[in-house]
């Protein structure tokens, strides 16, 4: 899928790690975006990337031509209990460089496609509320409604942090059942 300014949405490859690494460390150390205080390394986002997959969901970069990670976004079981396995939580980062040009929108956007047609029903968003209103916008324009605030559940930079948490139907939503039930 072709993104804004010509970038290319598509699955993340094992080459793409450094550049995830690189893009969400910058976020860890300069944003509540994530509630980890030390940027995990190569390895530990491996795992992650492999975690995502090994469930079935996608997980997304976004790149220019030539190749360059410049965002990536996926999707992860939002508990591990059976009663959620029609639920998925989203994240979504993008290079601080690259920010405000739509590719988180387009990220989402190729996201939510994909876990509609894995058969998803919902999607669920936690934001950390601080500096991270652009995340808020983002969601509402994708058709994510306000389920509720978490007040100061995070602690970052010395400083309690709440989260607002978002959700999105996906397909019928709750309107059916899902297929195989």
């Amino acid at each position: 899928m072709k993104g804004p300014a010509g970038a290319r949405i598509r699955e993340a490859d094992m080459t793409d790690l450094e550049a995830i690494t690189a893009i969400y460390g910058h976020h860890v150390r300069h944003s509540v975006a994530s509630f980890e205080e030390e940027p995990p390394d190569r390895g530990t986002m491996e795992g992650r990337y492999r975690a995502s997959l090994g469930h079935g969901l996608p997980y997304l970069v976004a790149e220019p031509v030539p190749r360059d990670v410049l965002g990536y976004a996926y999707a992860a079981p939002y508990h591990a209990r059976p009663g959620y396995r029609f639920t998925v939580e989203n994240s979504v980062y993008v290079a601080p460089e690259v920010q405000g040009r739509g590719l988180g929108r387009a990220l989402m956007t190729e996201l939510l496609a994909r876990c509609t047609a894995l058969g998803y029903r919902q999607m669920i968003a936690i934001i950390g509320v601080g500096e991270t209103p652009a995340s808020i916008r983002l969601h509402e324009s994708l058709g994510f409604q306000h389920a509720g605030r978490l007040a100061a559940v995070g602690f970052k930079f010395g400083r309690w942090i709440d989260c607002v948490v978002m959700q999105r139907p996906l397909g019928d939503g709750a309107g059916s059942l899902p297929e195989g039930v």
